[in-house]
């Protein structure tokens, strides 16, 4: 019978190829569609809004953090595919008890090159995703070497900020993969010192913080125009961009878009 090993070290034993797939994920929903499945996949959450076509078929099992239990045991999945950090631990602990449930975990690019590879060996797509993990790979290849041949001016200063929820601020700090992609850019995050990966920060900490850049994302808080002015009494010299969170925070198949957004974003920043 055999043996995969999921990014939280557990071994799943698996003897044939899964044909009801429920995941719980959006950028691994994503995947899943990209790697070349379709009716193999029977469930997914209310926040897999990619692809369209999923997103109005497919039977919806609650939210990332609030699964609808009933909803799973209907569906009788023979694999379940989440998230260490995107899922609550007690109710993925409660489906481990019932279901085969392969988990992620993922901070930096090559976790999720890794998660991409052992995803497509799960469900048969060995070929597929080999070519999608290439492919990520030669376009963040080819970003990093366009930096680093650009002569930039001195004046260009990367202390950033990058939030992600309004009332109360919350910004992406340490061992976050948003936290990896601002590195990919050459930003520097000025919270990194927090404890938490997903701290709140006052008024008088982003001040004192002071940085050059300020990243307001689309999600999971959906940023406006008007919270650029709003944040622009705060740091008033400071670069403020809306910016697309599933393109620092899905590390699925997406990632292949990335690149191409983090070239234009910096010449903006500029």
């Amino acid at each position: 019978m055999p043996v995969f090993i999921d990014q939280l070290h557990r071994k799943l034993e698996i003897n044939s190829l899964p044909k009801r797939i429920i995941s719980l994920v959006p950028s691994q929903t994503e995947l899943l569609y990209d790697l070349g499945l379709r009716d193999e996949v029977v469930g997914i959450t209310k926040f897999c809004i990619h692809p369209d076509e999923w997103f109005r078929t497919k039977e919806r099992v609650g939210g990332t953090k609030k699964l609808d239990f009933e909803k799973i045991k209907q569906l009788q999945p023979d694999l379940i595919i989440g998230n260490k950090e995107e899922n609550e631990q007690v109710q993925i602990e409660e489906l481990m008890k019932h279901y085969t449930v392969w988990m992620s975990d993922i901070y930096t690019l090559k976790d999720a090159l890794d998660m991409i590879t052992c995803v497509g060996n799960l469900i048969g797509k060995q070929k597929e995703a080999i070519y999608l993990k290439l492919e990520i790979e030669s376009k963040f290849n080819a970003f990093k070497f366009e930096q680093s041949t650009v002569n930039r001016q001195t004046s260009f200063k990367t202390k950033t900020a990058y939030f992600i929820w309004n009332k109360p601020f919350m910004v992406a700090g340490n061992t976050t993969f948003i936290n990896e992609m601002l590195i990919v850019c050459g930003l520097e995050n000025v919270f990194l010192n927090k404890a938490s990966r997903y701290p709140e920060v006052s008024v008088e900490e982003i001040k004192a913080a002071n940085p050059d850049v300020i990243l307001l994302s689309s999600e999971p808080y959906p940023f406006k125009e008007k919270h650029i002015q709003e944040m622009q009494h705060v740091c008033p010299s400071a670069k403020i961009q809306i910016v697309d969170g599933e393109l620092f925070s899905w590390y699925g198949s997406r990632l292949l878009k990335s690149p191409a957004y983090f070239s234009e974003l910096i010449k903006m920043l500029e």
